[in-house]
């Protein structure tokens, strides 16, 4: 799927209609962009990182979600708006994964700024639907590399469709990008080659990796919701902790965007059912690792993911 042509990835843009309260949007307004970088404004660190990839030297890049930061939580500040009001497009995940800057998005009402969802490269066929939320979708896309691969390549016609005059360069750099996520979605396959299917079961802090277990054939369970707006309750803990000590599950998963309390939590409660389950070590969820760390980049995560993943479930049960 990642090698698909560009020409069957739809070029078709979604524009929102932006105005930030109190701020005139200095948007793109037909300006020619051709001689100047293009300041572009991501939301999470996955989505600044794959602009940057796909824009390369054309663009200037700010994320507002570093490491760490659980996107269902974040809250715009008065820097964000300054930012987005002063950008030229901006760029965010979608389904509802910005939950508390949906506010935002909505007052968005004029057409100078364009605004991209990357998560409209992922036809609806493709979109799982969320367990939670009837007519809503699962918004973490990036955790099946084939359906991030197609992000990118979307990105570079969102980027084409305001500095046509670089098309040939996004879409060079679109097709690299996804290049890369494909030798990283082999690392993976190759890894999970090493569980055998009854131990290919994930346990998580939230329930975010459910691209990641419909594409790698691991059965997933997280504690919160699809969103960690919603906080599990004791019943919650009850049920995962049943779930893992009836199955004997090894090991469980901590995220680093989310509270470990929960975790812990289950942990202890699976304990007290006279099973001793081990915490396998911290996923990346819904952020990359800080610059420079092994985690710090698309493919980075992935590979630090799978190979956690992998020495978390490979040892038996009480070992």
């Amino acid at each position: 799927m990642l090698k698909r042509t560009l020409a069957a990835v739809s070029a078709a843009a979604m524009f929102l209609p932006i105005v930030l309260s109190g701020c005139a949007p200095a948007g793109t307004g037909g300006m020619d962009l051709s001689g100047r970088q293009i300041r572009v404004v991501a939301t999470t660190s996955m989505i600044a990182e794959l602009v940057q990839e796909v824009g390369g030297n054309r663009v200037i890049v700010s994320g507002l979600m570093g490491p760490g930061v659980d996107p269902h939580l974040y809250k715009a500040s008065e820097g964000d708006v300054s930012r987005m009001s002063s950008a030229d497009v901006i760029f965010y995940n979608g389904l509802h994964l910005e939950g508390k800057m949906g506010e935002i998005f909505e007052q968005m009402s004029s057409l100078r700024i364009p605004a991209f969802a990357v998560s409209d490269a992922v036809p609806e066929t493709s979109l799982l639907e969320s367990a939670y939320f009837t007519g809503n979708y699962d918004p973490h896309i990036w955790f099946d590399a084939g359906l991030w691969g197609l992000a990118a390549l979307r990105a570079a016609e969102d980027l084409a469709s305001i500095d046509s005059t670089s098309a040939d360069l996004y879409r060079a750099n679109a097709q690299a990008f996804a290049e890369e996520i494909a030798e990283a979605d082999q690392y993976v396959r190759q890894r999970v080659a090493e569980l055998p299917p009854e131990s290919r079961v994930l346990v998580t802090s939230h329930d975010a990796f459910g691209y990641f277990g419909r594409a790698y054939g691991f059965e997933v369970n997280g504690l919160q919701g699809l969103s960690t707006a919603a906080e599990a309750g004791t019943a919650d803990v009850a049920g995962l902790a049943d779930f893992v000590a009836s199955r004997r599950v090894p090991a469980l998963f901590m995220e680093s965007s989310v509270s470990p309390r929960g975790i812990e939590a289950v942990r202890a409660a699976v304990r007290s059912r006279g099973y001793e389950v081990r915490i396998g070590g911290t996923l990346f969820g819904d952020a990359l690792g800080a610059p420079g760390t092994a985690a710090g980049t698309y493919a980075g995560m992935v590979r630090s993911n799978i190979d956690t993943i992998v020495a978390g479930l490979i040892t038996p049960a009480g070992l």
